[in-house]
């Protein structure tokens, strides 16, 4: 087993198909079969289910997949030890950051040529404990942390907007009271699961002396939007940064109308990190681009 064998398995694992992995790495489709054959035979298994019409990884070939990443991903940091020494700053977030922080990357490596910045997608607990174990530089989070060995650094503050169904009976208003809203369903995937948007809207209700009225918790698989569509009465929140990446057809975004529901986006970084130029150009970059100004 070497390393080209591996890159070659992981090419026809994510094209599912010889031909294409053998373009993808420029050999012929014969040489790539062969090199796979070899694999399989060493391996004693089958690594593909192989047909006229598709290729799919067999369960051997699925286990394999993040094995083979890991491998080449090693074999990268390895030969990485050559060339010299590139400041790196590595960023775990959730996907709703990802298309926010690309201009605010762009614009600081422009400034910083020399400068690397990774982007790794993480849920919530594995981004901070990225941080705390020195896998990440900073972690984009919304919300606050207490850990002592983590420091949180407030980047701006973020509004939750109201969605409704374009036939809800307050639809026709750009701005929405919460009293108002306190007749009708709010649906929103369980608490545990979004703690942290349950905790402003339940605070915000309580500032108005109002209950939040709560209806069914939205299944994983479905989405807010289009539970909103299928119940016209009722509404739900997003965050104000991931509107103009959400289709609005059959929706109405309205504004509360106090600004009640706000919350903090932060940066996680470990306590006591020594802050260079890059590094708060970044953090200033970051803080300009993911948080909306209006």
């Amino acid at each position: 087993m070497d390393f080209r064998q591996l890159r070659y398995f992981m090419a026809v694992g994510e094209e599912s198909s010889f031909s294409r992995a053998a373009q993808r790495c420029f050999i012929s489709q014969s040489a790539i079969s062969h090199q796979i054959a070899k694999l399989e035979n060493e391996l004693g298994t089958s690594l593909f289910e192989r047909s006229t019409r598709v290729v799919r990884l067999t369960d051997a070939g699925q286990r394999l997949m993040p094995i083979a990443a890991e491998v080449l991903a090693l074999e990268t940091r390895a030969l990485d030890v050559g060339r010299p020494p590139r400041n790196r700053i590595r960023i775990s977030a959730n996907m709703s950051f990802a298309a926010q922080s690309l201009d605010a990357i762009s614009r600081v490596r422009q400034q910083h040529p020399n400068l690397d910045v990774e982007f790794v997608i993480k849920d919530f607990t594995d981004r901070v404990n990225a941080v705390a174990s020195g896998d990440a530089d900073l972690a984009l989070i919304r919300g606050d942390i207490d850990r002592p060995e983590l420091e949180t650094i407030e980047l701006g503050v973020e509004d939750l907007v109201i969605v409704t169904s374009s036939q809800h009976p307050l639809s026709a208003f750009s701005t929405v009271d919460l009293g108002e809203l306190a007749h009708y369903p709010l649906l929103l995937p369980p608490r545990h699961s979004q703690i942290l948007i349950h905790r402003v809207v339940e605070d915000a209700f309580l500032e108005v002396g109002r209950r939040v009225r709560l209806g069914p918790a939205i299944a994983s698989d479905h989405t807010a939007t289009l539970e909103v569509l299928t119940n016209p009465r009722a509404w739900t929140v997003m965050y104000a940064g991931t509107v103009d990446a959400t289709s609005r057809t059959g929706l109405r975004i309205m504004r509360e109308s106090r600004q009640l529901l706000r919350v903090p986006v932060c940066a996680v970084v470990r306590a006591g990190t020594t802050r260079t130029p890059e590094f708060d150009h970044l953090m200033q970059a970051l803080a300009r681009s993911i948080v909306p100004s209006g």
